[in-house]
C-alpha cells in the first residue's frame, strides 16, 4: 500500500504543480511548448519502467502474477503504448468538442486539467472492477477479447458515418434539463450569474462534462485492451495514468495535425484485433511479452510513417479555437 499511496501522492503533486505553477495564468499553449511537454511525459513514462523493474525485484509491491522484473517493465511499456495509441481518437473528439462550444484556446488547458482529474478517478474504478471480474470469473477474458475484436471491426467498417455532434448528444441535452446553460463566458469560470440572477453553466463546464463522459466511453475500449496485456492492478493503473497525464500536451501538439495521421486509425484496428485475439487464444497460443510490445510498436510506427507520406491536408482537421 505504501507504493500505491506514494504513486497517488506523486500524481496529485504533479497536477497541483501543473495548475498552480506551470499554468497558473491562462495562456495559449504553443506547438513548441506542447512538444516539449510531450517529450517530457514520454521520457518520464519510459523512465518509470525502470522504477517498475526495481519494484518487482523487491517486496514493496504485490506481485499477484509472479512477474519477473523485466517482464513487468515490458508489460508496463506495452500497456502505456496501447493507452497512448487509443488516445488519438480521444484527442480528435476533444478537438470537436472545443470547436463546437467555441472554447478559446487559452482556457482549454483548464478544462482538460479537470477532465483528466476526473479521468484518473473513473479509470481507477473501471480498472478495479475489471481486474476483479477477470480474477473472479475467468470467462470474462473471452468476453473482453470478443468486445475488442467487435470494436476493431466497427472502427474498420464504420467509416465517417458516426460523426460526433456534441450539442446533439444525450449528455448536453440532459445537462440542459438539470442546470441552465449560457453561451456567455467570463474568463475561465465554469458557472456565472446571468442577468436574471440565475446560476448558469458556461460552455467551459459543458465541454468538461461532455469530455468526461466521452472519456468513460473510450475507457470501455482501452481498459479491456490493457487487461489483455496484464491483470496486475498496479501495472494497469500506472500505465493508464501516465498515458492520461500526457494527453493534454499531446492534444495541443497534435490537434491541428490530426488529419495528417489519418492512417493511424488502421494501426489502432490492428492493435485492438491483436489484443482481442490474444485474450481469446491465450490458453492455446501464448504470446511472449517482447512479441506483444514489438507488434504494437511496429503497428504505431507503420501507421505514423504511412500517414506522414499519404495523410490528408491538415486543414481538414478540427481547429483549435484562438
Amino acid at each position: 500500500m505504501i507504493v500505491w499511496i506514494l504513486f497517488l501522492l506523486a500524481v496529485v503533486l504533479i497536477l497541483a504543480l501543473d495548475l498552480g505553477v506551470f499554468n497558473k495564468n491562462p495562456h495559449i499553449i504553443s506547438t513548441k511548448e506542447a512538444s516539449k511537454w510531450t517529450i517530457i511525459w514520454v521520457t518520464l513514462s519510459f523512465l518509470f519502467s525502470g522504477v517498475i523493474y526495481w519494484l518487482y525485484t523487491t517486496d514493496y509491491i504485490a506481485n499477484p502474477d509472479n512477474l519477473k522484473p523485466a517482464v513487468a517493465s515490458m508489460k508496463f511499456i506495452t500497456g502505456y503504448l496501447i493507452e497512448l495509441s487509443l488516445s488519438v481518437d480521444n484527442i480528435f473528439v476533444i478537438a470537436i468538442i472545443f470547436a463546437s462550444f467555441k472554447i478559446p484556446q487559452k482556457y482549454q488547458h483548464r478544462v482538460l486539467f479537470w477532465g483528466i482529474l476526473g479521468a484518473v478517478i473513473f479509470r481507477g474504478l473501471m480498472i478495479f472492477f475489471g481486474v476483479m471480474l477477470i480474477n473472479k470469473f475467468t470467462w470474462t477474458t473471452y468476453v473482453f477479447g470478443a468486445f475488442l475484436i467487435f470494436t476493431a471491426l466497427k472502427m474498420l467498417f464504420s467509416g465517417d458515418d458516426d460523426d460526433f455532434e456534441p450539442k446533439d448528444s444525450f449528455v448536453y441535452k440532459t445537462l440542459g434539463k438539470i442546470i441552465p446553460i449560457t453561451s456567455e463566458m467570463e474568463h475561465e469560470k465554469f458557472f456565472i450569474t446571468t442577468k436574471s440572477a440565475k446560476k448558469a453553466a458556461t460552455p467551459l463546464f459543458v465541454a468538461l462534462i461532455v469530455i468526461e463522459v466521452m472519456d468513460v466511453l473510450f475507457a470501455v475500449d482501452s481498459v479491456p485492451a490493457i487487461l489483455a496485456i496484464t491483470s496486475d492492478p498496479f501495472l494497469v493503473f500506472s500505465s493508464n495514468i501516465f498515458a492520461i497525464l500526457g494527453l493534454r500536451s499531446m492534444y495541443f501538439f497534435l490537434a491541428n495535425m490530426l488529419a495528417k495521421f489519418s492512417y493511424l486509425e488502421y494501426s489502432l484496428v490492428a492493435i485492438l484485433l491483436f489484443v482481442g485475439l490474444k485474450m481469446i487464444l491465450h490458453e492455446w497460443i501464448p504470446v511472449p511479452e517482447w512479441a506483444s510490445l514489438g507488434f504494437i510498436a511496429l503497428s504505431l510506427l507503420v501507421g505514423i510513417l504511412v500517414s506522414l507520406k499519404y495523410g490528408k491536408d491538415a486543414e481538414e482537421a478540427p481547429k483549435l479555437e484562438e
